[in-house]
């Protein structure tokens, strides 16, 4: 996990179909970088086991 740059978040923008001026692009990167920064310790240790969207299905498993 990187901390996403101006450039990569004008990208991903155009590629939604949103696109932004640099300007805007700029103060998204900014804003969601200690984000990024604070996630860093724990990029990629976190189990896959923990993904929200298995939730239901894993405590209608235990029900069993």
């Amino acid at each position: 996990m990187i901390k996403p740059d101006p450039a990569t978040i004008k990208a991903m923008a155009e590629i939604t179909g949103l696109p932004v001026d640099d300007d805007v692009a700029k103060r998204i990167a900014n804003s969601i970088g200690p984000a990024f920064e604070g996630f860093m310790p724990v990029a990629g240790k976190l189990p896959f086991d923990l993904e929200p969207s298995t939730y239901v299905v894993a405590q209608n498993e235990a029900a069993r």
